[in-house]
């Protein structure tokens, strides 16, 4: 094979092999950390799941902002901005930087549920993502 062939799959693959590199060692911290086994299955659900906000009572839910295909841009609730999709699989910067991922759960779990995310339901939600 040349190099003007091997060079955009080179540049295709690099940007998958370094999300899976962030996201496993976010798994392997959540795992010292105490957290079990990560299922996609249950990243799903909770992506899902309806929490009644602490102040207005309106149930929230991670798609209310993100939606429910990732592959698409999403709106946020309050203030209306556009999201980037979420899907890795067409967003090359999801899953890339573990300083972002952290920094987003944080903000986002709090909005969303009126809490932080487990070390679980963070790798629960990881796997589900690095499917998208």
């Amino acid at each position: 094979m040349t190099m003007k062939y091997i060079a955009p799959l080179l540049l295709f693959f690099l940007p998958i092999a370094l999300q899976a590199d962030v996201v496993d060692g976010l798994i392997k911290g959540y795992q010292a950390g105490g957290a079990g086994d990560f299922s996609a299955k249950q990243g799903a659900e909770a992506w899902k799941r309806l929490v009644p906000h602490a102040k207005s009572g309106q149930p929230r839910s991670c798609g209310d902002c993100h939606g429910s295909d990732l592959t698409k841009a999403g709106r946020h609730a309050k203030t209306g901005k556009s999201i980037e999709p979420m899907a890795p699989s067409v967003n090359l910067e999801r899953l890339s930087d573990a300083k972002k991922i952290e920094k987003w759960f944080k903000r986002n779990c709090k909005w969303t549920w009126g809490r932080e995310c487990t070390a679980q339901e963070k790798g629960d939600l990881l796997r589900y993502l690095q499917q998208q």
